[in-house]
């Protein structure tokens, strides 16, 4: 009691208020990212990926200013790759000023350049999280939704019942908490009919990146073509997809999952994953 009048007087003396003191105890939240950045095509070809600028940005900025930390981990601690399409004003209504903000925001996160390595993170008390953050961009189809560490991580969040956001590539992720997520990923590259195995979101109402915008990012590759379509994969899996008109705000909610379609979700995604977590999901 003496502490927290204490501390209370120092606010006072700086001009803080106590809702500042508040703000800033409201939990930990792990952001998971790929640490990849070539995207594998057909036949052999490349493209050179990572996380989608205001995708990781827009929420990071949210829950930093709601008063929560963020953790940043990579399944190898590599440091997360920025997408240089998405360093682009059309991701921010028109606003070049935003874009240059956000850019700072996500420059000057504590772990941008030295993220946690997963298996360090599922060693660790995975209760003092609060959520789940999984940005977009094509990263996480390289080595977040084939990875049973992954999955690992997935199944915790999800028997705790606490909230998991993903957006626009993102909810690709989902595909790792299932018995073998690896050999579902081949029958998907091979053009097999895969069957998910104990998949823990069997039956969610979920979106992801459509198909009809994922032939427009097709057609930017100059003749190249993704080893499969995510919404279509999601599907398979056992998911009820609900997809909006291509390029409009998307975002569904189903239990402690909250996904987002495309980039412009972004908004929308804070939004929700904010009241989930302030509604003590």
């Amino acid at each position: 009691m003496r502490l927290t009048k204490y501390v209370t007087a120092l606010l006072l003396c700086l001009g803080m208020s106590t809702t500042a003191l508040a703000a800033e105890n409201h939990g930990r939240i792990l952001v998971l990212l790929s640490g990849e950045n070539q995207l594998p095509l057909k036949e052999g070809k490349t493209y050179p990926t990572g996380y989608y600028l205001n995708e990781f940005g827009v929420p990071a900025d949210g829950l930093q200013k709601a008063g929560y930390e963020l953790v940043l981990v990579t399944p190898n601690g590599q440091a997360p790759s920025v997408d240089q399409l998405s360093v682009d004003p059309l991701y921010f209504g028109g606003n070049s000023t935003e874009m240059l903000r956000i850019q700072s925001v996500v420059a000057n996160m504590p772990g941008i350049n030295k993220p946690h390595k997963l298996a360090e993170v599922l060693a660790g008390d995975l209760s003092q999280y609060a959520g789940l953050l999984i940005p977009g961009g094509h990263a996480p189809l390289i080595d977040l939704a084939n990875n049973p560490q992954v999955g690992e991580l997935l199944k915790h969040f999800h028997s705790a019942g606490k909230p998991t956001a993903a957006i626009c590539h993102g909810p690709i992720t989902l595909l790792s908490a299932q018995d073998d997520p690896e050999d579902f990923e081949a029958g998907l590259i091979q053009g097999k009919t895969s069957q998910a195995k104990n998949w823990i979101y069997q039956g969610y109402r979920m979106t992801i990146f459509a198909d009809e915008e994922e032939q427009v990012f097709e057609d930017s590759l100059k003749g190249g073509k993704i080893r499969y379509y995510p919404a279509k994969a999601m599907a398979t899996a056992g998911g009820e997809l609900t997809q909006a008109k291509a390029w409009t705000p998307n975002v569904v909610v189903d239990r402690e999952l909250i996904t987002g379609q495309n980039p412009f979700s972004d908004h929308a995604l804070t939004k929700a994953l904010l009241a989930q977590l302030q509604n003590g999901h």
